[in-house]
């Protein structure tokens, strides 16, 4: 007699078209059939089953999931895309199912007979759920549970990830009786689950051996002793944690597959942050929160959009600018009046300069300054001192010869694709260093100093005017790129703090408070030197970056933004140290108040960084070991925020060696990026 006779045994199909990591994956044809047609018969093989239904989303999209469903004779049950616990539950609810066998799409190899020891396991200890463990190879997932605990989990689960995934709520209830299968003999360790490209191809080279479907799991593992080289493919991937892996980290996944590096800023890449478990995307954004592709809310005390935002991510007037500008028109024949209008006030800011030029990013304007700066002064050399972007004429100062790590100027940068025609036309100097730049101006090559105002580092007493001079005396253009620098401590560029005048000042990030705006202003003799050069391009003339760039002078002068950005650094700065203090650890803290960052005594720089931004994330924050500050940035978000770093502060305290940190970080470090020069 069965164990099951008199009770009706499903099994469920949960499948879906729209995967992040790869789309249509259970369509993908293996064998001249669809992988999900290979798992379905299968299944039908199992003795202990009863029926094979598929639960799918009820959008059009997997409607061709149905059409597959049609041609196989078996029932297709549509329902909720999010709410899957509830699409499960509603598919075993029409097919009067007692005990329900789960089964993913992504899963075509597990194979009849392991689904009926599943089942005479469940039945024989009279479990409420089993499922097949970590020593089965990953792609080998069964789970057999009854009607009842399938209806208390949908009764009482509430939280996404429950009602997202259908089961983890059974495996810790306490009312389920619940259990792990585990493999009656040691299997490989190999991945045969199908979510990436790799994936694919793996499965495809298992079908292609057996030339059929009627092969057994232990078949396969017999493969998998035999013919290792079979599953090589996809073993660098490891077992699969889409689970527990959320919807922008499976996207970026994808990303890298199609676009180098994954993105177009180094900053914002995710192994930057986190070696794993970034959330990488952005659903929307207000004020300092940010909320990731599963709505998950975070609290931005870290990069801000990459200091773009000191006004807070969509202030309610800039947007309401760049809404009327999009629907007066972003773009015609004609120039919009906003770039004038945004020329008069930034020269109005600076009353040394006379002309604005207008380009959508900070590396552009950079290059755009240079390129008139160069054209000013007749000579091609430039000195220069911090961080510009990624145009030829600053990665030039790579294409040095020797040691990259003793001569480069931005280690980690390999300057492959610059020409080496440019080596030796950008020369860098240390911050600082006023006997440096008079060594490069007595060259008479050097035609513009090209500088950040201040970065990491004040400026020494008669630094700068010593810069002014200098650059003067040898006839060179003075260019200082406050791309990062301006409106965060005052309206306008830090050397009117300093009261140096430059020849040129570029501006970006902070200029249109999230949308793309960056220009270039200068005194006359110079920036007129841009009519006998080629500069242009099309989408510098659209309308959403100026409009957005007056709206956001107008908030800044209206809110005080720059003076307030610079009193929360400097009041996140004191607390970085006072909380440090408490903790018991040495501290220093670097960079302008409004972009600050801190360093940990004794410990690898990227392993805090690392561990915090980890620790953080857990608790709702995107910080790590600095903050670009913001009008956001109220005093009740930065009691959040020291209350919760209090803690992580006070773990890392009992730390006392790199080894112990890093025995902290189970994904190790995030990647390190390029230093500046400083």
């Amino acid at each position: 007699m069965s164990l099951y006779t008199g009770q009706h045994v499903v099994a469920i199909v949960q499948a879906r078209v729209g995967s992040v990591r790869l789309p249509g994956k259970v369509l993908s044809p293996v064998l001249e059939k669809p992988a999900l047609e290979h798992l379905i018969e299968r299944l039908s093989r199992a003795e202990l089953v009863d029926q094979v239904v598929l639960a799918v989303p009820d959008t059009a999209v997997n409607d061709e999931l149905s059409i597959l469903a049609d041609r196989l004779g078996v029932t297709c049950f549509r329902g909720s895309e999010t709410n899957v616990l509830d699409r499960f539950g509603l598919a075993a609810d029409s097919t009067d199912a007692q005990v329900i066998v789960r089964i993913t799409g992504d899963c075509p190899l597990v194979a009849p007979e392991l689904v009926d020891r599943v089942l005479s396991e469940r039945a024989t200890k009279q479990y409420d759920y089993l499922r097949t463990g970590q020593s089965f190879p990953d792609g080998f997932d069964v789970e057999a549970f009854t009607i009842e605990a399938l209806r208390r989990a949908r009764a009482e689960a509430t939280e996404p990830y429950d009602r997202e995934h259908v089961t983890p709520y059974m495996q810790r209830d306490p009312d389920t009786h619940a259990a792990v299968l585990e493999a009656a003999h040691a299997v490989p360790e190999e991945r045969v689950t199908l979510d990436e490209p790799e994936d694919l191809e793996v499965i495809g080279a298992v079908f292609d051996f057996f030339g059929h479907n009627r092969f057994s799991f232990e078949d396969v593992a017999q493969l998998m002793r035999s013919e290792p080289s079979v599953f090589a493919g996809n073993r660098h991937l490891g077992r699969d944690g889409g689970a527990s892996m959320g919807t922008g980290e499976k996207l970026w996944k994808r990303a890298k597959r199609v676009i180098p590096g994954g993105n177009m800023l180094l900053s914002k890449r995710a192994e930057m942050h986190l070696p794993s478990g970034w959330p990488s995307y952005f659903s929307r954004a207000k004020g300092c929160r940010v909320w990731d592709l599963d709505d998950q809310m975070y609290v931005d005390v870290g990069l801000m959009g990459v200091g773009t935002n000191v006004l807070g991510y969509g202030h309610p007037k800039v947007d309401e600018a760049v809404s009327a500008a999009v629907t007066a028109g972003n773009m015609s024949t004609f120039n919009c009046p906003e770039e004038v209008w945004l020329a008069e006030q930034l020269v109005d800011l600076h009353p040394w300069a006379d002309m604005a030029r207008f380009a959508r990013s900070g590396g552009e304007a950079c290059a755009v300054a240079v390129r008139i700066a160069r054209a000013a002064s007749g000579r091609d050399g430039v000195a220069f001192c911090g961080y510009h972007g990624w145009s030829d004429w600053y990665l030039a100062a790579n294409l040095t010869e020797g040691s990259p790590l003793a001569t480069h100027l931005l280690p980690g940068l390999d300057p492959a694709g610059v020409p080496r025609g440019l080596a030796g036309s950008a020369r860098g100097f240390a911050y600082n260093d006023l006997a440096a730049l008079e060594s490069l101006l007595e060259t008479g090559e050097i035609g513009v100093v090209f500088m950040e105002v201040e970065r990491s580092a004040e400026p020494d007493p008669g630094f700068l005017d010593g810069v002014r001079a200098a650059a003067s005396r040898h006839d060179a253009v003075l260019v200082f790129d406050e791309c990062t620098s301006g409106f965060r401590k005052n309206l306008g560029g830090l050397h009117l703090v300093h009261n140096v005048e430059p020849d040129v000042a570029v501006f970006g990030k902070t200029l249109g408070n999230g949308y793309a705006i960056s220009a270039v202003i200068g005194r006359e003799s110079v920036m007129q030197a841009a009519q006998n050069t080629f500069i242009s391009s099309t989408f510098w003339t659209e309308r959403i970056g100026p409009a957005a760039g007056l709206a956001s002078l107008a908030a800044m002068r209206v809110e005080d933004a720059p003076a307030r950005i610079d009193a929360i650094g400097l009041e996140i700065r004191r607390r970085w140290v006072e909380l440090a203090d408490s903790a018991g650890f040495p501290i220093q803290t670097l960079g302008l108040p409004a972009l600050g960052s801190y360093l940990i005594g004794g410990l690898n720089p990227l392993a805090v960084k690392t561990f915090v931004t980890q620790e953080m994330l857990a608790r709702g924050y995107l910080a790590g070991t600095a903050t670009y500050a913001s009008v956001a940035h109220s005093s009740e978000i930065l009691d959040g925020y020291f209350d919760t770093l209090s803690p992580v502060f006070d773990t890392l305290a009992g730390i006392e060696s790199d080894e112990a940190l890093l025995a902290h970080l189970p994904n190790g470090t995030a990647h390190s990026g390029f230093q500046r020069l400083a």
